[in-house]
């Protein structure tokens, strides 16, 4: 391993972001400051969905395994990578019924779209899902946030008609080069084909990788072929990156189900008052939250971009005198949707400007007598460039339009 990159576990409890424990191993501790992080992420990726038409929805986090049957994911992973239990009504019932922990939400997607009759007017129909989700990973495979138990998924399921499949897949493509562009990620797309065990019909398989690597081809995107790495219910575009160690990562994906509509007899009303069967996409960018972090904190080493940043700005208090200045400029910035702290500890300028290098605070005012007098500030960045002394309004309109560009 590069001694010089320092491992996410090691970073989280560093800068105080996230931990595990013993009590619930696969499942991380979110402090304060990675909360931060956590719902800007949830944010940003909120507003790259409402852009592009999606509909938030929320389901059980415990459903009847029965579901599960229904829709195939029992028999391919079954009582070995489900959470599953038994529960009575009462203590008088001799009849408990079974129920999962939710590994994924696609069934659950189906019982939304069958809320009601859907029309061809209404598709593509994109529902969308912040949840959490839980598999039985095994234990000497769960690692940090890489490889964890408790899943946040930044999930959607889309339903269509066939003639709207490339047109759909290929804005989902947009979206997932916009968004891991924005983080500076190098990535490679993979088709993953039919596997051994598969539901459905060869014929549907079929038509399913042929749609999908027509989509890759339109856009003239380079991809590989992952052979028989398909879900069970349908072939499938994965992203893959590299971390900072070079390891190689599989996060975003999209795939394509004839199988789901069938299984649960979905169906919409065409112009011509006939009933037909949707085609199903499912499609996660992140892949999961707790993956994409790890590998983002390393990517990073926890010199998160500024619009990320749990802490934005330090102010710097020269001396005790110039503690209630640098309180109403903290109170500035917070009205401008900045995060902003005051260290008025009791200590050297010096060793107040090394500890917001240590936890990797993108900028820091130093206030004392002159900046005072001039209602300014003298900005310095965690990486040590001296940006000079602002103007509190200046400083003010670069680091919000900084935020808003997330530069």
């Amino acid at each position: 391993m590069n001694q010089t990159i320092k491992d996410h576990k090691q970073l989280g409890i560093e800068l105080e972001l996230f931990f595990t424990h013993e009590y619930a191993p696969g499942a991380p501790f979110w402090l304060p400051k990675g909360m931060i992080v956590f719902k800007e992420l949830e944010k940003y990726i909120r507003e790259l969905t409402g852009k592009n038409g999606y509909l938030e929805t929320s389901t059980p986090i415990m459903v009847k395994s029965q579901l599960f049957k229904e829709s195939g994911h029992w028999e391919k992973f079954g009582e070995h990578n489900m959470y599953n239990l038994s529960l009575s009504e009462d203590e008088n019932d001799k009849h408990p019924v079974d129920y999962t922990l939710k590994p994924m939400n696609c069934p659950e997607s189906t019982i939304i779209y069958r809320f009601r009759t859907r029309t061809y007017k209404e598709l593509p129909l994109r529902l969308s899902e912040l949840g959490r989700l839980h598999r039985r990973e095994k234990s000497g495979e769960v690692n940090g946030l890489l490889r964890v138990r408790q899943i946040t998924m930044d999930d959607a399921h889309i339903y269509v008609t066939e003639d709207q499949i490339q047109e759909e897949i290929s804005n989902i493509l947009d979206m997932m080069i916009v968004f891991y562009t924005s983080f500076g990620f190098e990535f490679d797309f993979c088709l993953a084909t039919r596997p051994e065990t598969f539901a459905g019909t060869v014929e549907n398989w079929i038509r399913a990788e042929k749609a999908l690597e027509q989509a890759l081809k339109d856009k003239d995107l380079k991809y590989s072929v992952k052979d028989q790495d398909g879900a069970f219910y349908g072939p499938k575009i994965d992203v893959h990156i590299k971390d900072a160690l070079g390891r190689d990562w599989q996060l975003a994906t999209v795939q394509l189900d004839f199988h789901q509509p069938q299984a649960f007899k979905l169906a919409y009303i065409d112009r011509d008052g006939k009933e037909k069967q949707p085609v199903m996409i499912h499609r996660a960018i992140f892949g999961s939250f707790e993956r994409f972090l790890g590998i983002l904190t390393e990517h990073y080493q926890g010199a998160f971009p500024l619009w990320l940043s749990p802490v934005q700005v330090m102010l710097l208090p020269i001396a005790d005198r110039h503690t209630h200045a640098a309180q109403l400029y903290n109170a500035a910035m917070q009205e401008a949707g900045i995060r902003s702290e005051v260290n008025d500890k009791k200590e050297t300028l010096q060793s107040k400007i090394r500890l917001c290098a240590l936890q990797k605070v993108p900028f820091m005012g130093i206030i004392g007598d002159k900046e005072i007098e001039s209602d300014s500030i003298a900005v310095r960045t965690r990486s040590g460039e001296d940006i000079g002394v602002l103007s509190l309004s200046k400083f003010l309109l670069r680091i919000r339009e900084d935020i808003d560009k997330k530069a």
